[in-house]
């Protein structure tokens, strides 16, 4: 069944794992993951690391330890976190090692209540990738007005990102201007290009998700038969964008410098709406040189049964912005709909920080 994995990574797709959690890490899993279904990275977020500590006991000798020596609640959710991330960033070195950094890679988030607050996500990214102190590590940051110069700031310190919580190619545009800022000014700092790394998360289901029900809310014909199709579409949009200002002058000067591509990274790839395919953010979106995070149900659902049958993304750009002429002429505000996801996202994120703060102080005590 790996062999479709398989196939996906030959396409030129970097296969990451979703989630991560300190059972995964001691019991050997995401070893496995990484020796026998091609896994070369791996996303967290609030909600994960939330979900993790709710369930087992995996933390609770680390939980005893933080409360003997009396440590504050910010600082115990901090040096949980970031010890996870530390061990699966040490399982993935030997893949950072042999891809040149370009994979082996683990991203942890700032705080996301700091996703308004461009001062103090710098300086948080600057203190996480101080805590990890490990090369194969991505802070993420929220593309958010104010996330973007903190991007550009995080980038000129010579600290790779994962930009995330991206839905317009807008924005999109924005986060790519941000980050060859950020590249530009580490230059100038005196950092080497060769070790700056960036990944940009464009999420998938999730627009779909929201576009849907504003299909829906229309109910003509014309509107119901556009289900499924934003989503996609927007990726491969958004892909033409990659390859326009990535071919650009001001992008050559850096790359003749050592500079490294910010490659496009397919977030919320599960699919939410069960009608449609377990596999389609997937088999309907290989390029070669973008990254697919997919949670283990997706994985193991592309393992099993996806068509993996040779791009599905360049020739497609034609068709997808027709999708998005029909979408607005069926009456779809899609600037509201991305800033509504956005600000959606950003809540979401928030509010599975609160719970896992609430779930660690009720375990230290």
């Amino acid at each position: 069944m790996t062999d479709r994995l398989a196939q996906l990574r030959d396409a030129g797709v970097s296969i990451w794992l979703d989630d991560l959690s300190r059972q995964r890490i001691t019991s050997g899993q995401l070893a496995e993951l990484i020796r026998d279904h091609n896994v070369v990275g791996v996303t967290t977020n609030p909600t994960i690391f939330a979900n993790a500590l709710a369930s087992g006991d995996d933390y609770q000798e680390q939980l005893r330890e933080l409360a003997e020596r009396g440590v504050g609640l910010h600082d115990a959710v901090r040096e949980i976190t970031t010890t996870d991330v530390r061990d699966a960033c040490d399982l993935f070195h030997s893949v950072y090692d042999a891809t040149g950094g370009v994979d082996g890679r683990v991203s942890l988030e700032v705080d996301p209540e700091l996703a308004r607050d461009t001062d103090r996500t710098v300086t948080e990214a600057l203190e996480l990738a101080k805590a990890v102190d490990r090369p194969n590590l991505f802070v993420k940051i929220p593309a958010t007005e104010h996330g973007l110069p903190a991007i550009t700031r995080t980038l000129a310190e010579g600290v790779s990102v994962n930009v995330t919580l991206i839905f317009s190619v807008q924005r999109y545009r924005e986060v790519i201007d941000a980050f060859m800022t950020g590249v530009q000014q580490a230059r100038a700092n005196g950092f080497p290009l060769e070790s700056v790394h960036s990944v940009a998360s464009f999420f998938v289901s999730r627009v779909d998700a929201e576009i849907d029900k504003r299909l829906a809310a229309i109910g003509t014909d014309d509107a119901l038969a556009l289900r499924g199709q934003a989503a996609i579409a927007n990726a491969r949009i958004a892909h033409t964008v990659h390859q326009e200002l990535f071919e650009s002058d001001r992008w050559q000067a850096l790359r003749v410098d050592g500079a490294n591509v910010q490659r496009p990274l397919w977030a919320s790839t599960g699919v939410k709406n069960p009608e449609y395919s377990d596999t389609r953010y997937v088999d309907r979106l290989v390029t070669a040189g973008v990254v697919n995070t997919m949670p283990e149900p997706t994985l193991h659902a592309v393992a099993d049964h996806a068509n993996i049958d040779g791009d599905t993304v360049v020739d497609g750009a034609d068709a997808a912005r027709e999708t998005f002429e029909r979408l607005a002429a069926v009456g779809v505000d899609l600037d509201d709909a991305f800033r509504t996801l956005e600000d959606e996202g950003v809540d979401k994120f928030v509010t599975s920080w609160h719970e896992l703060l609430e779930t660690v102080a009720g375990q230290l005590g």
